[in-house]
């Protein structure tokens, strides 16, 4: 029997009646035939509260209480919608991520996924239940509870249904698929009907809000079908594919802006062999992610300024250890700006295609958004820019590329 696995975000969960609402669309698809395995986030703004709660407590709380605090919110999701399920005569197991051997590494906050045990979930499905997993968390060998970053709800679901070899992933949201960019900035995005792998995971990694990047890296390693669509409605979503119809045609796919951005710069850096490698193997030690580094040299040569972007949330950690390395590599100062943003253009057609870049810049340049880093790939062009000059830019390179006409 094929199994379908469901993922239900906070929105689309927030209040009894939605709850039920989803309670009947995984029904609906296991009396179609199917075994279904549902994941479920924390309702509604419920992991915010608890965040805001435990900065009251504690303004720089250890990440393995933050871990034990946020958890709690899909173990509520995952009770409340077995219940549903039972409410309308159907059989349902709820579990959460250490309960079905969803082991991870110690990275608290950002945990990754090792394993996942299917043993358990086979054994329930087999006996006609729908099984209920919570999304976001894990654990690890050692027993310690964790979670794999915001959004890692979509994560759980994708490697759910690569281990258990499923037939589909239906992520369900409050939107009905995946757009060119986010329509509450620009009201022309138009919704995609299919977009590839290698599309969505850097479209998500570079703020598109509507799926977890982790989550397309294991949809594209165990070619998962995914299906994103609205809980709201019947009508097809976003299929993510690995290839599409006519993929290169279309020169940008989409574009996104991310806001939580900061930049950490260290000013006078000896130029030295091995000392980029001695900066960046301290921060990667306390696992903070680096987006874009940069490295300007100076002083004929004996001195460097070296900048990295990373997320508002590792900043001041990234800040903390830069400033005790100043002591010990011998650079002068470290700079922090917070009030910076990301924005980008995404699509395999740029591989084929001359001119992009020059065209992105020349819209930006057009509406006095000043550029401050640049960085490419073969299917992304990104730049820092101020923060309040955001959505002005988003909107302008989604006029500039004709994202309305282009979508498929």
């Amino acid at each position: 029997m094929s199994i379908i696995v469901q993922k239900f975000g906070g929105t689309s969960i927030a209040d009894a009646e939605k709850i039920h609402r989803a309670a009947r669309r995984a029904i609906k698809t296991k009396l179609d035939g199917h075994q279904v395995v549902m994941t479920v986030s924390a309702m509604g703004k419920t992991t915010d509260k608890l965040v805001a709660l435990a900065n009251q407590v504690n303004p720089n709380p250890p990440k393995r209480e933050i871990d034990m605090l946020l958890t709690t919110g899909e173990q509520v999701s995952i009770s409340l919608m077995a219940m549903a399920i039972a409410a309308a005569g159907h059989e349902a197991i709820s579990f959460t991520g250490g309960q079905i051997g969803m082991v991870t590494d110690s990275a608290h906050t950002k945990a990754r996924i090792q394993s996942v045990d299917a043993d358990r979930i086979h054994r329930h499905l087999d006996e006609g239940k729908i099984v209920i997993v919570a999304g976001f968390q894990g654990i690890t060998e050692e027993g310690a509870i964790t979670t794999l970053g915001r959004g890692g709800s979509d994560t759980t679901a994708v490697a759910l249904a690569a281990v258990l070899k499923a037939d589909a992933c239906e992520v369900y949201t409050d939107v009905d698929g995946v757009y060119t960019t986010d329509p509450r900035i620009v009201p022309q995005a138009r919704k995609m009907h299919e977009i590839t792998y290698d599309e969505m995971l850097e479209l998500a990694s570079l703020g598109a809000g509507v799926m977890h990047s982790r989550s397309m890296e294991f949809g594209k390693k165990y070619n998962v079908p995914i299906h994103v669509r609205s809980s709201l409605t019947d009508s097809k979503g976003t299929m993510i594919v690995p290839e599409t119809t006519g993929m290169e045609e279309i020169v940008v796919r989409g574009v996104t802006l991310k806001r939580d951005m900061a930049v950490v710069v260290l000013i006078g850096v000896p130029n030295k062999p091995g000392i980029a490698s001695q900066i960046f193997a301290r921060i990667a030690k306390h696992n903070i992610i680096v987006d874009d580094i940069i490295q300007n040299v100076y002083e004929h040569g004996h001195e460097a300024n070296i900048g990295f972007s990373t997320s508002q949330s590792d900043v001041k950690e990234a800040g903390t250890i830069c400033e005790e390395m100043a002591k010990d590599i011998g650079f002068k100062q470290v700079e922090v700006d917070e009030n910076v943003a990301k924005v980008s253009i995404v699509g395999i057609g740029m591989k084929s295609h001359t001119g992009v870049a020059a065209k992105m810049f020349t819209a930006l340049a057009k509406e006095k958004i000043n550029i401050q880093n640049i960085a490419t790939s073969e299917i992304v062009i990104s730049c820092i820019i101020d923060q309040k000059d955001g959505e002005r830019a988003l909107q302008a390179l989604h006029a500039t590329f004709e994202l309305d006409k282009n979508a498929d």
